[in-house]
């Protein structure tokens, strides 16, 4: 059942109210009983004042205690995720027919992306939008703002019909989109869209990555810390048409064959009646930036090609060591709070044996797998997958609702370790108590994690899920 986001405080604030007048009673009560006593009316007057304070010291305390207690956990009381229009799917082969009635890309650059494409870990069901796959591609911006209203808007209807949120009670916004920000902001966008109120808190993130939604996660954690009795949703997409590349600069033609379109809209709250309704408690969270090492900052990097004629995103050779490299350090320091104390212990001993007397040792990675029940990992590519699963040690099983989004969904960026969760949800596999670890990567670069403990058990026909139509259908055999 759902109570008002005030309800709390004005309990608080009444007990308060209630026992002030309590005390007050029983003191002038007192005072009259012994009013004839005029040797020690004026002992008991002061003994009396003492007393109140002391009692109202003490009500208050506990009331700002309680308080602060609580705006300290943060729920996620639940999301949605984009489910794009049929008539954008585009399998490998209509992509590539397409590039080659386009007449703009080398027949050298459209083999090389069918080589991509074969090897990415795709199905044929992840979804472009139509400007895209119009000869030549339409790109331009009143296009690319169309595809973002129709995913932002898209994914925020259908959380406000599973929550039935109103929007008049959102305090914070905060949307992420890399490489589309045109102004006024995405989040101005929403403002204006929902008619939210002019007092509501509103930040746009750009630029970040595809670990963009975990940083807005982050950001959302925090300031929930400072605003007590509050609703923050947040927002987290991509756009294709503002970032498609249109030269043949191979290292930049790798990002049109990975992206898909997709987007997320996730409500978090810090009232604590939302626990009784909300799916998840946001357990940690921990931001990695590797951006001083030149090697990392550049791995992923916008610029224009050789030509100065178009522009696109490089991906570096050195990606897969620098996504490593990044998640090591992560987990270093997540480990310190999820892993159990003989995990942490193989691992010190290990790295202090390694470091100060036999630099051939080994360090000890730790067992990830004792911690988490589910593991949600940003659908980079296959690569990337395959990297993670070998740092981790994970089971194909572990691995399975990853490698399935990236197959059905592809990589749509910041928004794609929602519809991972999803996946897990559609399969009936959350449990109430069961500690789930999502895991991005992005530019600059980034590694970013987020662990969440299941509040309840979620059922999968109850729900309003973008796999639920097709969940049948999977897992299917991916290992190509």
């Amino acid at each position: 059942m759902f109570i008002d986001r005030n309800h709390i405080q004005q309990h608080i604030m009444s007990l308060f109210s209630m026992s002030f007048l309590f005390l007050s009673q029983s003191m002038f009560s007192t005072l009259s009983t012994i009013g004839h006593f005029p040797n020690i009316q004026i002992l008991f007057k002061s003994s009396n004042i003492f007393s109140l304070l002391f009692w109202c010291s003490i009500i208050a305390f506990i009331a700002t205690f309680y308080q602060k207690k609580c705006s300290k956990k943060v729920y996620l009381v639940d999301f949605a995720c984009y489910n794009p229009l049929p008539r954008w799917n585009c399998s490998k082969d209509k992509f590539i027919e397409q590039l080659r009635c386009g007449g703009h890309i080398k027949d050298e650059s459209i083999d090389f992306q069918k080589k991509i494409l074969d090897g990415s870990g795709f199905g044929d069901k992840a979804y472009v939008p139509e400007p895209l796959l119009e000869n030549p591609p339409n790109i331009c911006t009143i296009e690319a703002r169309k595809e973002t209203e129709s995913v932002i808007f898209g994914a925020i209807d259908e959380l406000l019909l599973k929550t039935k949120m109103k929007v008049e009670d959102i305090e914070i916004l905060i949307t992420n989109c890399s490489i589309f920000n045109p102004s006024p902001s995405l989040s101005a966008m929403v403002v204006n869209h929902y008619k939210l109120k002019h007092q509501i808190l509103c930040y746009n993130l750009s630029g970040m990555g595809c670990s963009a939604g975990l940083i807005a996660i982050d950001l959302a954690r925090q300031l929930l810390q400072v605003h007590p009795n509050s609703y923050a949703l947040v927002v987290s997409t991509e756009n294709m048409n503002n970032g498609y590349y249109l030269g043949n600069n191979r290292s930049m033609l790798v990002t049109n064959c990975l992206f898909r379109i997709g987007g997320a809209a996730i409500l978090l709250s810090n009232i604590s009646s939302d626990s009784y309704r909300s799916k998840y408690h946001l357990k940690h969270t921990v931001r990695t930036h590797k951006g001083s090492h030149d090697n990392c900052y550049n791995s992923v990097f916008q610029k224009e090609d050789e030509t100065n004629k178009f522009t696109g995103i490089s991906l570096s050779k050195d990606l897969m060591n620098t996504a490593g490299f990044a998640l090591k350090s992560n987990i270093t320091t997540l480990g310190k709070s999820v892993l159990p104390l003989v995990e942490q212990f193989k691992f010190v001993s290990t790295f202090v044996v390694k470091k100060y007397f036999n630099n051939k040792v080994k360090v000890y990675t730790p067992d990830f797998k004792l911690c988490f029940e589910h593991f949600c990992i940003h659908t980079g590519g296959k690569a990337v997958l395959d990297e993670v699963q070998k740092v981790l040690r994970l089971s194909d099983f572990q691995i399975e609702p990853s490698r399935t989004t990236l197959y059905r969904c592809g990589n749509t960026s910041s928004s794609s370790i929602w519809y991972v969760l999803a996946y897990c949800e559609a399969k009936g596999r959350i449990r109430k108590g069961d500690r789930i670890w999502q895991i991005a990567f992005g530019s600059g670069f980034k590694c970013n994690t987020a662990v969440w403990c299941a509040l309840r058990d979620v059922d999968p026909i109850k729900e309003i899920n973008p796999w639920m139509d097709e969940i049948s259908q999977f897992p299917v055999d991916v290992s190509i």
